[in-house]
């Protein structure tokens, strides 16, 4: 298998200061035909690449296929959790890096680095990705933010994306180089986000905290001997 030209196999880490945060077809008719995950899952984290964009000061940028259709709504949770979103909406076209309104949008941020999440993967999210590597953007495409028809349909659409130059990502490694380090006033914020990217961390938070309690009592009990 022959290397891309443009493949860079050293792409540096994400820069929060040079990143945009971009969440496409995220909705609820689309949701339905998802088959590589369960689609709950699938919903929560692409719930939490809008939080932790907002947490790191990402602009985000929005858009839905044929939202008043089949395809349906924006889930409502994009717009909770990133308030300063800007959608864009499309007159109709699959691909949204066709729409020039997004394409704009994008560029009016003077951003060059492009964190892709959107269902369907094979498509909403691949097509717009290989648009934009194609123009100089770096791109990073978050897999398990992402749904489509079956696991088959992932793997394929990976294998094209990485022959593009596209670098693929889950949720967890995205937030976790937005944010940098836990020696910030927003660590506990973080922390809630990434029990919405993966439940079994609030697990963690609570055995933690549990242990911390039982350490204070008894410090308490040993100070009153």
């Amino acid at each position: 298998m022959s290397t891309p030209a443009n493949f860079n196999g050293n792409a540096p880490v994400i820069d929060p200061n040079d990143a945009v945060m971009v969440l496409i077809d995220h909705q609820s008719g689309l949701f339905q035909t998802v088959g590589d995950m369960p689609m709950t899952e699938l919903r929560e984290r692409a719930a939490a690449l809008a939080t932790v964009a907002t947490l790191a000061k990402l602009p985000v940028i929005t858009t839905a296929s044929v939202p008043q259709g089949p395809n349906g709504p924006l889930i409502p949770e994009i717009h909770q959790n990133a308030p300063h979103a800007q959608y864009v909406a499309r007159k109709g076209e699959i691909n949204a890096w066709d729409n020039p309104e997004f394409v704009e949008a994008i560029k009016a941020t003077g951003r060059k680095t492009l964190i892709i999440a959107g269902t369907i993967t094979s498509v909403c999210m691949a097509f717009p990705a290989i648009s934009a590597v194609a123009e100089g953007y770096r791109v990073f495409t978050v897999i398990d933010a992402s749904g489509t028809y079956s696991k088959m349909a992932q793997e394929i659409t990976l294998a094209r994306m990485l022959q593009a130059g596209v670098v693929p990502m889950d949720t967890a490694a995205v937030a976790s180089e937005l944010q940098k380090t836990w020696n910030r006033e927003d660590a506990l914020e973080w922390a809630e986000a990434y029990t919405h990217i993966f439940p079994a961390y609030r697990l963690l938070m609570e055995s933690y905290s549990k242990a911390q309690d039982v350490v204070k009592n008894s410090e308490v009990l040993d100070s009153m001997r």
